[in-house]
Parts: structure tokens; sequence; C-alpha cells
């Protein structure tokens, strides 16, 4: 079986508004570590981790034996409905770990299903489908979720169920917080907050939900301390913070182990997905126990937190503390930005290369201007993958590389990475200026 012939397979039975990367699609058929292999015997050192979610990598004995040793009970799913050691071990330590004091925790299949619970439990406890959301941010595919999604791209319905009201995101190079110094945004984005409670609600707000680093949006987010001035005037009304923390969970960003721990401040509901499960599929809310016991009737996910990906979430988690991935994860990630700016942050192209840890992204614009450059971007990318080399690509414009590598990665890995992002960038920034 050849990849032209399972693309055609692809094309005639699943829907086009799935996106596959590449001009010429690959399947991943093997991996190991941090490297994959495609069916043509390709073998790439994966930057992207299935989009941030195979946290810990390919084929980790670890994960393999815990899956394995589930499996060999021959129970596979018995529902939420009897008790499940691995579910309640997990859910242990992830309250534990979220910094939420008398914390609960349920489990989803994804962080859509996340955000839609955190969303079920803020709008029944304050009795209001009123929502604040961020400009630019993404929280997932179902109705609610797409709802507070800011970005069009990704909101494939503007029907809605809840009243949202949008307050300006993090952005560093556009829009009205942009003109400012670095020092005056938190005060201007409190600001902006109070005249949109003023003006765009009744005042009886449910939540603000919101992701310390915005993951579809570009890896973009605004200052350090940022959720903490917010939470201040939502404490003065009574209003939830919910972080959302697919992307940004689990020691990712280096310097803390969930993004916003950066800003000084505890949420009331927590969301977590992707890099937890290692790519089997498992989500969640954690939150203070009177938010997350406001749902008023009985309600349970069928698969959520079932035995094999709890299994798997176990030892992910202890995986993940057992080796300190959070300190590897600032290690590698400084060579990578470092490196980054060293090389090209000059060149005239690239607008910005930021991120915290090991979530990057570097941001391509036409020479001389602050206007998204989506082709360059899109070159970049498949010149990574020519160079073995899988990224990812987002931003609002489509002109953000994207990298979330898995947080094994290896310090030799992380400057074998730079050398083939820094050839590609060049050799595509000088084909783009070449007469």
């Amino acid at each position: 079986m050849t990849s032209d012939d399972l693309l055609a397979r692809h094309r005639a039975v699943l829907p086009s508004w799935m996106p596959l990367y590449y001009a010429d699609p690959i399947e991943v058929v093997s991996g190991e570590g941090r490297r994959v292999t495609d069916a043509q015997g390709r073998t790439y050192l994966d930057f992207f981790g299935g989009v941030l979610t195979n946290m810990i990598g390919y084929d980790i004995a670890e994960i393999r034996e815990a899956v394995q040793r589930q499996l060999a009970t021959g129970i596979v799913h018995t529902s939420t409905l009897y008790l499940i050691r691995q579910q309640v071990e997990l859910a242990e330590k992830i309250a534990r770990l979220s910094g939420i004091p008398d914390a609960r925790v349920f489990f989803t299949n994804s962080g859509t299903e996340a955000n839609e619970a955190a969303l079920l439990m803020a709008t029944n406890y304050r009795r209001s489908h009123q929502v604040l959301a961020v400009r630019n941010s993404y929280h997932g595919r179902s109705y609610a979720t797409m709802g507070i999604t800011g970005n069009r791209g990704w909101s494939a319905s503007q029907l809605n169920p809840l009243q949202v009201a949008w307050l300006h995101s993090g952005e560093r190079l556009r829009g009205l917080l942009s003109r400012l110094p670095e020092a005056d945004r938190i005060d201007a984005a409190v600001e902006d907050l109070r005249e949109v409670l003023a003006t765009q609600t009744s005042g009886d707000v449910a939540c603000l939900l919101a992701e310390p680093i915005q993951g579809v949006g570009g890896f973009v987010h605004g200052p350090d301390g940022l959720f903490a001035a917010w939470k201040k005037v939502l404490d003065e009304h009574g209003i939830l913070l919910v972080s959302d923390e697919v992307q940004t969970g689990w020691g990712r960003t280096g310097e803390h182990f969930w993004g916003y721990q950066a800003h000084g401040v505890t949420p009331d509901l927590l969301t977590f997905a992707k890099g937890i499960g290692n790519g089997f599929a498992l989500a969640g809310v954690v939150g203070r126990a009177e938010v997350m016991e406001a749902v008023p009737a009985i309600s349970f996910s069928t698969f959520g937190g079932n035995p094999i990906s709890t299994a798997a979430g176990n030892a992910v988690l202890d995986y993940l503390l057992d080796h300190d991935l959070q300190a590897n994860a600032a290690r590698t990630g400084a060579i990578l930005v470092d490196g980054l700016r060293a090389a090209v942050g000059g060149l005239d192209c690239v607008a910005e290369v930021r991120g915290k840890g090991l979530m990057l992204g570097v941001e391509f614009v036409r020479p001389g201007t602050a206007e998204p450059d989506a082709a360059l971007a899109a070159g970049v990318f498949e010149a990574c993958r020519a160079g073995g080399l899988l990224v990812g690509k987002g931003g609002l414009y489509g002109n953000v590389l994207r990298m979330g590598p898995p947080l094994t990665l290896t310090e030799d890995e992380a400057r074998e990475g730079l050398a083939i992002l820094v050839e590609a960038i060049r050799s595509c920034a000088a084909e783009a200026v070449t007469p």
C-alpha cells in the first residue's frame, strides 16, 4: 500500500475540512524516542509530538508495560459506574499537583470535552450563561467551546449557547495592547476587563476561560502576572477563573508545572489533556470542590478515565516526575530559543522568536512590516520536513511555525533540530528576496 493510495482513500471517505499536513502528506508507521518513520522509510525528528500530545515520546517502555498490565487483566472498560483503581490513583496525583485546595477531578476524553465540562460547572455554579473569553484563543471543536474560540479559522459555527464578551489578547505584535510599553499592558488589560464587564454584560458573569499561552493562536501570551490582575477584578464580582492548560500543562513551559503559575494566582478550575495520555485519550477538569459539585443532575463520561487511559496516565505522570522533565524542558528549550534568536532573530522576515520551555513559535512577516507572511511560513514548514524535522504551524494568520517537542528531548536532539530549523529559515528567506 502506497501513501498515494491511502491519500486517495482518505479523500474519498473523510471530510475535506479535516486538514492534512504537507503538500505530500505522510503516514507515520513507527516511532521510537523522539523520532518517527513514515511509510516510505524516511525517519524524522519530531518537534510537534502529535500536536504536543506525545509528551514523553514514542515506544516508552514504562508506559507500554503499564498498558499491557492492564490489558492482561481482560478489563479495557467497565464505566465509571464502578470503582476504577487507576482512575482514583491518577485523580489523587492530579489533585495534589494542581495547586488548588480541596480539589476534585473529572476525567474526559479530550481537551474539548474538558473545557465543555468546565463551562458546565461554572455556568451552573454562577447560574449564568455569560462567559468572558480572550481574542485569538482556541478551546475546542464542540458547540460551546467554538463559541468561546476567538480565532475565526477555527470557529466553524457562530451559533452559540453562551453569551460571550471578548477581552484583548496578549498579542505583542498587533492589536491595541501592542501599542503600549510592556510595563503598561497589564493595567490596560485590567481597564479593558472593567469596561467589558460594565458595557457588555449584566454583571453576573460565570467565568473567564483563558489559556496562559495561546496554542493554536501561535504561542502568544500576555505579560506574566496578567491572570492575577484579571482575577482581582473577577473576585470583586464573584466571577470564576478557568485556566485552559491543555497545551501548557505538565511542565512544558519549563519554568512552571502549570502555565497559570507564571501569574502568581490559583484558578478556580483547570482543564488538562494532550500530554497526560501520551497518545491515549485522556483529559479532564480539576478544581475547587464547591465549583466541581455544582452539577445538579447525573453526569458522567462513558470512556473518560477508563482503565487503559488512566493506566497510561499514571505511567506518564510518574515518568514525568521521576525524570524531572520540567527541568529538561527548560534546559533544551533554552538551546532552541537562544539558538534561533541568535541565528535568525535578526532577519527582517522574522518578527519574533517566542515561547517558554518546549513551547516555541517563530512568526514570519513581510520584510520591514508587521504584515503576516503565511507563504514564507509554509515554505519553512515544508523545508523542515525535507530536512528531516516535523514541526507545526498556526497563528491567527497561519504565519507561525509552532514547536512542541516531547519533554524527553535531549540536548543533542535540540541542537540537531535547531540546525535544520536555521537552515530552513535562512534558505526560504533568501529565496523570498531573490528577484
